[in-house]
């Protein structure tokens, strides 16, 4: 999401001054900190970034891991013996491919792996999802002004971040019969370069799994991105030589599939910081549900990081499957805080370190020695 969405800063690493997602995570961040690609706001420790150095560091730290990767391919399908995932099959240019492994991770955000695997998903009571958000650099914009020195920073110090002498203009035209779709925020996001800005405002609810209703809704989402380019430039003197210098290459989503997993983590314990006996990550970004029609979101501020237990990445009776990021078992209040994207890092840590012992020790996912991969994981630099 921060590459192909455009979703920045990464959100929150820190609570006052003390990192709370630390390892591998804050390793990368520090790294691209290094390239000159990424610029730390503490005390939360948001993390702006360069776009483009973001993608090379990645690309440097996964190719000397040693990783194999398949680009420009598709996840079309898996192959079960029971409810053992054997391998995957993945489509490209080269045709269709099958890629075998003893232990397999759902990164996907949409739980795709897992659904075709058949793991049950949860189901939201309302039926509704939180809106989906085409993300954007505008060029040209009076980045040194007062009105965005005050909120393109997200460290808390200099006001919200959401942009509100903005929000408050579009409303009143909204008010007063202006032809203006849902938006939420402005949040106007710093790319590291002077005169521009990622901008987080188009709001439209669609389903991400659904193919076609994900396709009209970022055809709309796109002649939004052009209408509220169109305000900025109309009624605000910061952003009277704007225009959009790239778009996202997919629009940003927040919510989708989740699996139904061992542990659900439930907004009781998460506002509360239970603490698991197997928790391997935390998290310190507020409850943030954006409502899926109008401007409106629903909020709550943590006093203290939260906690996620490994049982909420992996599903019963799947011995070689887990799950990390946007896609574990939580119910709609968590994840509204879970599925940022530092929170998304660790977990993703955590996942990597259990598949690794679970290949070591011959086991399923289920029976790994969650204390020895609490204790791995903090000798990697995992705050917990």
């Amino acid at each position: 999401m921060a590459t192909m969405g455009y979703v920045a800063p990464l959100s929150v690493f820190a609570l006052k001054n003390e990192l709370v997602i630390g390892g591998i995570p804050w390793e990368f961040v520090k790294r691209l900190e290094s390239m000159g690609g990424a610029f730390i706001e503490w005390p939360k420790a948001n993390i702006d970034f360069d776009v483009e150095l973001y993608k090379l560091c990645c690309q440097r730290m996964v190719l000397e891991a040693g990783v194999k990767m398949y680009m420009h391919s598709s996840l079309i399908g898996c192959e079960m013996e029971g409810k053992t995932v054997r391998s995957v099959v993945i489509e490209n240019k080269n045709g269709l491919e099958t890629l075998s492994g003893k232990v397999f991770i759902d990164c996907t955000g949409d739980g795709d792996l897992a659904w075709m695997a058949g793991v049950p998903m949860q189901e939201n009571p309302d039926g509704e999802v939180q809106p989906c958000s085409f993300c954007f650099i505008l060029a040209d914009v009076d980045t040194e002004s007062d009105l965005l020195n005050k909120c393109m920073y997200h460290n808390g110090i200099n006001g919200p971040s959401q942009c509100k002498p903005v929000r408050e203009k579009l409303l009143a035209l909204k008010e007063a019969g202006a032809p203006i779709p849902d938006f939420g925020g402005p949040w106007f996001n710093n790319v590291l370069h002077k005169g521009c800005v990622a901008v987080n405002i188009t709001r439209r609810a669609a389903d991400s799994t659904d193919n076609r209703n994900f396709t009209d809704t970022e055809c709309q989402l796109r002649e939004d991105i052009f209408t509220f380019t169109q305000l900025l430039k109309e009624n605000f003197p910061e952003f009277k030589n704007c225009y959009v210098a790239s778009t996202a290459p997919q629009a940003g989503i927040r919510e989708s599939r989740r699996i139904l997993g061992v542990h659900t983590v439930t907004a009781d314990e998460y506002v509360n910081a239970y603490h698991y006996e197997d928790s391997i990550s935390r998290g310190i970004h507020p409850i943030d549900l954006h409502a899926s029609k109008g401007s409106g979101q629903f909020r709550i501020d943590l006093d203290q990081p939260a906690y996620v237990p490994y049982r909420a990445l992996i599903a019963p009776d799947y011995p070689n499957l887990l799950c990390a990021g946007r896609c574990i078992s939580t119910d709609r209040q968590a994840l509204a805080s879970l599925r940022v994207q530092a929170s998304c890092m660790g977990t993703g840590q955590a996942a990597g370190v259990a598949a690794a012992q679970s290949v070591a020790a011959g086991c399923s996912v289920q029976n790994i020695d969650t204390q020895a991969l609490v204790e791995e994981l903090k000798n990697l630099g995992t705050i917990l």
